[in-house]
């Protein structure tokens, strides 16, 4: 029965990193700011891509009704 030798378990190892320099208040004023230009950026985004579709689909009528 020398299989079965019940071993010590390997632990996974700790990580415990504190930076010198962190500014929680900073931190969090800068992903303040990129959340609003994420939101600001994607408005706009989403009025040009509804103009672009309508741009598409009316070239495409056109198309279809030179070729029928």
């Amino acid at each position: 029965m020398g299989i079965f030798i019940p071993r010590r378990r390997v632990k996974h190892r700790r990580f415990d990193y504190e930076p010198r320099y962190y500014n929680p208040e900073k931190d969090e004023s800068i992903k303040r700011r990129m959340r609003i230009k994420s939101r600001a950026r994607h408005k706009r985004r989403s009025k040009l891509d509804m103009l672009y579709l309508l741009i598409l689909l009316l070239f495409a009528m056109f198309i279809y009704n030179q070729l029928a």
